[in-house]
């Protein structure tokens, strides 16, 4: 049996469509369904009005209900904060796009953000629909990201980062600590299932988080300025180590002391932490890459 064609739908704003199937039932309206499955959206007779939930063909449905197929909607959020910060492009070819991603924007839509993602105003401002992140960063985090920009590709990068064959450089900005420099930490880190979720927790076993940390340069004030070399890819990983090493980055709001969630958001006191570089062999291409916030160095395999 073939599988249903997948649609083609437009991108708006840089956010693709998001699909609800709608199953066999006895919802009078498509208006009902769509309250009863996605309550947290709370416009959709309007949408609907407005012909914003479509089918397959990109037709607005009707207002009846019928089942056994999927619609497809935008999401959006009236109450979206704007991220006052611009990204830039640093490398792109038909493969392969970088961008340095400034500090609060997400990466991908998550929570209250849909267009004020760095996936969102990539995909508006290039055209490239089917551009996917093969890695994350932290909301607070400034940096590089990498983007697949062909589906078929996209497998073969994200293997190359699940099996930790990428070499990522970090700048840190904490209180200066005593050496020896350099030294690799080891932890293990897990996630408490307590009110503090959005912390890790430095816990007793074998190590699963791993990263060389250098001392570069004291500054005046008792800061100063490390080089952080992840070897593993453990959630908020640097962010909790150099908690744990007593030297928690300069405007972390979650280490050592989780902050409140402030609506709307403050962006005057940003995280200083920047992932400055980035390596690897290309596993499309065999080339090797390294990309820096400034410069892309690409060799022939």
């Amino acid at each position: 049996m073939s599988r249903p064609r997948k649609p083609t739908l437009p991108l708006r704003d840089g956010v693709g469509a998001s699909a609800v199937f709608c199953p066999p039932g006895l919802w009078a309206t498509m208006a009902a369904f769509l309250v009863e499955r996605l309550p947290r959206v709370a416009d959709w007779p309007e949408r609907l009005a407005r012909g914003d939930v479509v089918d397959d063909d990109g037709r607005p449905v009707d207002a009846a209900y019928r089942g056994n197929r999927r619609v497809y909607y935008w999401r959006h959020l009236d109450d979206e904060p704007v991220v006052p910060f611009e990204e830039r492009i640093v490398f792109q070819d038909e493969h392969l796009l970088v961008a340095d991603k400034p500090h609060f924007l997400p990466v991908s839509p998550v929570g209250l953000y849909a267009r004020q993602t760095l996936m969102a105003r990539l995909r508006h401002k290039t055209g490239l629909a089917d551009l996917i992140p093969i890695h994350r960063l932290d909301r607070e985090t400034a940096g590089l990201v990498v983007f697949s920009v062909r589906p078929q590709d996209r497998d073969a990068y994200h293997r190359l980062f699940r099996e930790r064959a990428v070499d990522k450089v970090y700048d840190a900005i904490a209180p200066a600590g005593d050496g020896p420099w350099p030294r690799v930490v080891r932890h293990r880190l897990m996630e408490p299932d307590t009110e503090q979720f959005l912390q890790m927790q430095v816990v007793d076993g074998e190590p699963n988080a791993e990263t060389r940390v250098d001392l570069v340069e004291r500054w005046a004030g008792g800061l100063a300025r490390y080089e952080l070399r992840p070897l593993t890819g453990a959630r908020h990983q640097l962010r909790a180590q150099m908690n744990a090493l007593g030297l928690p980055i300069v405007g972390d709001r979650v280490y050592p002391v989780l902050q409140p969630h402030e609506n709307p958001p403050r962006f005057d006191a940003p995280l200083q932490l920047v992932a400055r570089e980035i390596a690897f062999v290309d596993p499309v291409t065999g080339a090797s890459r390294r990309f820096a916030r400034d410069t892309a160095t690409i060799v022939a395999s």
